[in-house]
C-alpha cells in the first residue's frame, strides 16, 4: 500500500481573538491534483501556509511519506519538497529564466557556480513544461503572464518539489493559457509530483482535479472524489446550503440617463463604444480579455484620456483628467486590481475606508477627526456586513471578498451618483460574490447609476439589467436579462452572425 505522500490531523491556528482554523484535516496522495476550496476567511490561505511553513498551526500532527513531520520555517518546508507557486509571478524581470531557477541555490562545484551542470538541468525543466529550449537564456521580462507562471514552477521543481502547491495559479491567464497550465500539471502528476490546487473557479476542478477538500468556517468539512461532485454540490458544501437558480428580478427606472458614453475613444485601447446609464439601473459591459473592457471604466474615472467621443453626465459634456475631477462630479470607481490601486495594505480598514475623504472628516480641514472616521469606518463594516474584529483591523489581514468590500465602501462615504465597477468579484469566493451583488443591487435601489465591466460571464448575466458587448474596443450588441450565456459568449468571441438577438 503507497503512503500519503501528504498528511495533517487535527490542526487549529488563532490569531489573536480570531480563530483562523478550527479543526482541519487533510491527506494528499502521490501523483494526484487535490483542490482546497472555500469561502473566502473559510480558512484556506492559513493552512496552506502552514503546510509551507509560513505559520506554525497551534496543535495538530503532520506527517510527509509516514513520518512525522515538524515545520518551523519555510525552509524546513522545501527540505521536504514542498514548493509554493503563488498566483502573481515572484520572479525577477532582468535576469534570463536559467538564472531566476537558480537565483540563491545556485549549482556548485570547486566553489564556483556549475554553468553547465545548471544549463542541463534547465533544459530538463523546460522540456518538462513544454518551453523551447531557448528560453533559458530568454529574460523573464519578456515572457507572457502564462511563460511567467511556468518558470515559477520550473524554478519549484529545481528544489526537487514532491508537493506543488498552486495558488489561484489561473487568476490572470486566458482560456488558452489555462490549458497550457492544465498540460504542466499532467505531466508533473504523471511523474509522481502531489498538486494542491486551490482557485474560485470552480469549473476547473472539474478538469484537473482528482479530489476536492471543502472549508467552511475554519474547518475541513470533508473530502470527495471529483467524480462524487457537481459545481452546484461544491458551491452547497461550501455555503453549508441550498443555492438559488435564478438572479432576483429588478425593476428599473425609465428617467433620463444619467450617465451617456458617445462614441468613446482612448487610441490603443477601445475605439467605439456607446453606452447610456439611467438612475437606478445596473448596466454590464463584458468582453474578453484584452477586449478594453477595464480601460473604459479607467477613462470614465479619469485615470486614463479619452481621445475621441465624449462623456455626458445628466445631459452635460464632462471631461475628467484626473481621479480627483471624476469624484467631484460624483463618480466612483472600485478598481479591477485591488491590491495595486485600492488598497493600504498595512494600513487598518478605518484608514483604507476614510483616506480619500479628508476634507469632509478633518477638523477645519487641517487633521483627521478620529471620531469621525471611526464612525464612518463602523457605519460602512455594518451596512455591508464586513466580518471584522475591528476596524483597526489591517485590510492586509483580511480575506479577499472583506478587503473588497472595504476598498467598495471607501467609493461609497460621499454616496455618488455613478458607481463604476471595474472586475468587482474578481478573486473572490462563491459567497462573497453573492454579497457584493447585493450591495450592488442595494445601491441601485437607491437611486445610483451603476456601470460594471467584467470579464466574468456569470457575473456580467446575474447583475445586469442591461448588458452591452465589448469585442475588439467597440461595443457590438446589446442583451436583456435572460439572454443565455452560449449567445452572450458568441456575441464576444465574434462568432454571433447567425445567433438572433
Amino acid at each position: 500500500m503507497v503512503e500519503a505522500r501528504l498528511e495533517l490531523h487535527d490542526i487549529s491556528k488563532r490569531y489573536g481573538g480570531v480563530r483562523a482554523i478550527r479543526h482541519a484535516d487533510l491527506t494528499v496522495e502521490p501523483g494526484t491534483v487535490h483542490a482546497i476550496v472555500g469561502e473566502n476567511g473559510a480558512g484556506k490561505s492559513t493552512l496552506i501556509k502552514i503546510i509551507a511553513g509560513a505559520e506554525s498551526a497551534d496543535t495538530g500532527t503532520m506527517a510527509f511519506e509516514g513520518a512525522p513531520m515538524h515545520l518551523t520555517s519555510t525552509q524546513d518546508a522545501l527540505g521536504y519538497g514542498i514548493q509554493t507557486v503563488y498566483q502573481e509571478p515572484q520572479l525577477f524581470a532582468e535576469l534570463t529564466v536559467s538564472e531566476n531557477i537558480f537565483v540563491g541555490r545556485e549549482m556548485v562545484k570547486g566553489g564556483r557556480v556549475d554553468w553547465p551542470a545548471q544549463h542541463v538541468r534547465v533544459l530538463e525543466l523546460l522540456d518538462l513544461l513544454g518551453l523551447p529550449a531557448r528560453y533559458a537564456t530568454r529574460a523573464v521580462g519578456d515572457l507572457s503572464i502564462a511563460e511567467q507562471q511556468q518558470v515559477s514552477i520550473a524554478k519549484a521543481l529545481a528544489g526537487n518539489a514532491k508537493v506543488l502547491i498552486l495558488d489561484e495559479p489561473s487568476a490572470i491567464l486566458t482560456d488558452s493559457e489555462i490549458e497550457v497550465l492544465f498540460g504542466v500539471v499532467r505531466r508533473l502528476t504523471d511523474s509522481g509530483v502531489s498538486v494542491i490546487y486551490i482557485s474560485h473557479r470552480l469549473d476547473e476542478l472539474f478538469r484537473i482535479c482528482h479530489e476536492v477538500t471543502v472549508m467552511r468556517d475554519g474547518e475541513t468539512i470533508g473530502t470527495w472524489l471529483i467524480d462524487d461532485l457537481t459545481v452546484r454540490k461544491v458551491v452547497e458544501l461550501m455555503v453549508g446550503g441550498a443555492i438559488e437558480d435564478h438572479p432576483e428580478t429588478r425593476t428599473t427606472s425609465d428617467a433620463e440617463p444619467r450617465l451617456v458614453l458617445e462614441q468613446l475613444a482612448a487610441a490603443g485601447h477601445f475605439s467605439d463604444v456607446s453606452v447610456s446609464v439611467r438612475p437606478g439601473e445596473i448596466v454590464g459591459l463584458y468582453g474578453l480579455i484584452g477586449s478594453g473592457v477595464a480601460e473604459i471604466a479607467e477613462v470614465v474615472y479619469g485615470m486614463r484620456h479619452a481621445t475621441g467621443g465624449r462623456i455626458l453626465l445628466e445631459g452635460k459634456p464632462i471631461n475628467p483628467r484626473h481621479p480627483r475631477d471624476a469624484q467631484k462630479l460624483g463618480i466612483a470607481l472600485l478598481p479591477a486590481n485591488r491590491k495595486a490601486q485600492g488598497m493600504f495594505a498595512f494600513q487598518p480598514i478605518a484608514f483604507n475606508i476614510s483616506v480619500s475623504h479628508l476634507p469632509l472628516l478633518s477638523k477645519a480641514k487641517i487633521w483627521m477627526d478620529r471620531r469621525r472616521e471611526t464612525a464612518v469606518a463602523r457605519d460602512m463594516i455594518q451596512r455591508l456586513s464586513i466580518k471584522t474584529p475591528s476596524e483597526q483591523q489591517p485590510i492586509s489581514a483580511m480575506s479577499g471578498g472583506n478587503a473588497q468590500k472595504v476598498v467598495l465602501a471607501r467609493q461609497l462615504v460621499e454616496r455618488p451618483q455613478v458607481l463604476v465597477l471595474a472586475e468587482p468579484t474578481q478573486g473572490v469566493d462563491v459567497g462573497a460574490k453573492e454579497e457584493i451583488h447585493r450591495i450592488i443591487r442595494a445601491l441601485a435601489a437607491e437611486g445610483t447609476a451603476v456601470l460594471v465591466a467584467t470579464s466574468d460571464l456569470s457575473e456580467a448575466l446575474r447583475i445586469s439589467d442591461r448588458l452591452h458587448i465589448v469585442r475588439s474596443g467597440t461595443t457590438t450588441r446589446e442583451f436583456a436579462p435572460g439572454a443565455s450565456q452560449a449567445d452572450v459568449l458568441a456575441a464576444a468571441a465574434g462568432a454571433d452572425e447567425e445567433v438572433p438577438a
